[in-house]
């Protein structure tokens, strides 16, 4: 073959996704070999925190959310909202620190509300961003329940 050009096209399906504020770019689940940098370091670094922090309150170090913030120099309501993280299903952790978390699944949405009983947290659904608003009883009028 002599001066014939040859042109070989090769097509490797990828995406590209937000994951603690980088992008990562990922391949096609079965030829993707996971290595450390899988995890969402933002997400694993909040839960190093959290489960820090909750260690130091049950030990007695912290007697109080506020004592806990003024040491760390953190608004007591990042702190509030970091802990709730250590009520967050133990294979669902296990998920964020393997990098295997569901998509979409950020620190951001995560510090919003989240349902504490770990079989709604297991649901496939993305976690609501927001509780569940109280539906008040319906109203009844009198004059409806006359006697026939």
């Amino acid at each position: 073959m002599t001066g014939a050009v040859q042109m070989l096209t090769v097509r490797v399906p990828l995406a590209v996704r937000k994951r603690g504020g980088r992008k990562l770019v990922l391949t096609p689940a079965a030829t993707m070999s996971r290595g450390p940098s899988a995890a969402d370091t933002t997400l694993v670094k909040a839960l190093a925190r959290a489960f820090r922090w909750r260690r130091m309150m049950e030990t007695g170090r912290y007697g109080t959310i506020n004592e806990l913030a003024a040491a760390e120099k953190i608004n007591r309501s990042y702190v509030s909202r970091l802990l709730r993280l250590t009520l967050l299903a133990p294979d669902i952790v296990e998920a964020i620190l393997d990098g295997r978390q569901l998509e979409g699944m950020t620190l951001p949405g995560l510090m919003e509300f989240f349902p504490v009983d770990w079989g709604r947290q297991r649901c496939r659904q993305p976690l609501p961003s927001h509780p569940p608003r109280n539906r008040p009883a319906p109203r009844i009028d009198v004059r409806d329940a006359r006697p026939s």
